[in-house]
């Protein structure tokens, strides 16, 4: 890896004005009111880092935690209030939809603008013409005004552009997920080459599998702030707890050494769950069109999802050990109740799942005024990408299938994966290969 500095930050910040009333900016830009009526809001602050030329970095954190914000600044597209920023190599970015387009020009046009506002003559745009329209393959589009075009042909155009003008830096800011999984494959196809050629990578994205998979250094940004920087999978494991609490932590060791065990994660969890029986699905964002029905005998009250050092989170990593716990309280005498999970895509499809009538685990408490916790351990072999969550309490009352209380969606989970199969799951094949 070169030591050559391409960008380098340094205490960076960014403020906005913010009002409470519109009429109140008016006021006070034209000096009607004697007191200050607007009150700051810190984009970033005194954020400070370094990215090496041949470098894929990859910048993460909760939404407004000012990612799209710094690469604004670093592209010249804003003006930082106060702190320096140096860049070294020719910068070619994909921040936005549509951004540097013209709407009523043509796909064609719109690729010879951008080429001139880069600084490349006529003569070599038309150099590097076939490769754009071959990588971006929206055939005749291309002579159709780009007001007429979807989210995808923008990003597929704009992507083609971005990485045929030669740069020494590409900077994406969560485009690439406007496109299919078929463009997504050929965009990451080109970061390898890319990386191969020592040129430098800037990503933000909210897909912690390809952060995990591209990038060689994560930076974690909270609430503006510069909070740690460090390798993907621990930059990853703070980012998961930092996303089901919601707020800055005094970070643990474990973010930069690694060095937290699961039981000590696990005993974090059980500290932090007193008798209220909703302190753990608050740690997660629940769906608004959850369907939830069922008679009430028995009511799911709670449940968690763990991810193996016992941290509640919804971002889960391929092949690693996790739990899912769910709480039910019985109003009522229930008999044999079956508590149930089941994963789906995000098409509806049910993937995997499982039961306590499956797994022969029968569920003893259950007579009126009585409460179980049923945690299922396993390992998660899906594939990377996300997932649905469902649980389920049923069961037989006078011979009949009850469904006594049912949540279908619940929650998401993601699971980060660095390496992808065929299919829904990961069959784990050992490969040898020897001579013949």
């Amino acid at each position: 890896m070169s030591e050559k500095t391409v960008i380098q930050v340094s205490h960076l910040t960014k403020i906005y004005k913010l009002y409470d009333r519109p009429v109140d900016r008016l006021k006070e830009s034209l000096g009607f009111s004697k007191k200050q009526l607007s009150h700051d809001h810190y984009a970033l602050k005194d954020v400070s880092f370094e990215v090496k030329e041949g470098e894929c970095v990859g910048i993460i954190g909760v939404n407004g935690s000012g990612k799209s914000t710094i690469l604004k600044i670093i592209t010249g597209v804003l003006a930082p209030t106060d702190g320096y920023i140096g860049v070294n190599g020719r910068i070619s970015a994909l921040l936005e939809l549509g951004a540097g387009f013209n709407m009523e020009f043509t796909g064609l046009e719109n690729v010879y603008l951008n080429g001139t506002m880069i600084g490349f003559s006529k003569e070599e745009i038309d150099r590097r013409l076939p490769d754009i329209l071959s990588f971006a393959d929206i055939g005749e589009f291309i002579h159709q005004p780009a007001k007429t075009y979807s989210s995808g042909m923008f990003i597929r155009l704009a992507f083609a552009v971005a990485i045929n003008i030669d740069p020494e830096i590409l900077i994406v800011d969560e485009a690439l997920s406007v496109g299919d999984v078929f463009f997504q494959a050929k965009c990451f196809h080109k970061f390898e080459e890319f990386k191969k050629n020592k040129k430098t990578i800037l990503l933000v994205s909210h897909d912690l599998s390809s952060i995990a998979k591209y990038c060689d250094r994560v930076i974690l940004l909270h609430q503006g702030e510069l909070l740690c920087e460090g390798a993907p999978k621990q930059m990853v494991d703070t980012y998961k707890q930092l996303l089901v609490r919601q707020a800055p932590v005094n970070l643990p060791d474990a973010a930069v050494t690694g060095t937290n065990t699961s039981e000590a994660g696990q005993k974090d969890v059980e500290e932090a769950a007193p008798d209220s029986f909703d302190i753990w699905k608050t740690a997660f964002r629940r769906n608004p069109d959850t369907l939830e029905y069922g008679d009430k005998r028995a009511v799911i009250q709670d449940f968690v999802v763990l991810d193996e050092k016992g941290y509640p989170s919804n971002a889960i990593e391929k092949g690693s050990s996790f739990q899912i716990k769910i709480k039910v309280h019985f109003s009522e005498d229930v008999q044999e109740p079956i508590i149930a999970y089941t994963f789906k895509n995000i098409q509806g499809t049910e993937i995997t799942g499982t039961n306590t009538m499956y797994e022969k685990k029968p569920v003893p408490f259950s007579r009126k005024g009585q409460t179980c916790i049923v945690t299922f351990t396993q390992k998660m072999d899906l594939q990377g990408g996300e997932y649905l969550l469902s649980f389920g309490c049923t069961g037989y009352r006078e011979g009949d299938f009850t469904v006594y209380h049912r949540l279908y969606d619940v929650c998401n989970v993601s699971v980060i994966s660095s390496k992808d199969t065929v299919g829904f799951y990961d069959m784990n094949s050992q490969v040898t290969v020897e001579e013949a």
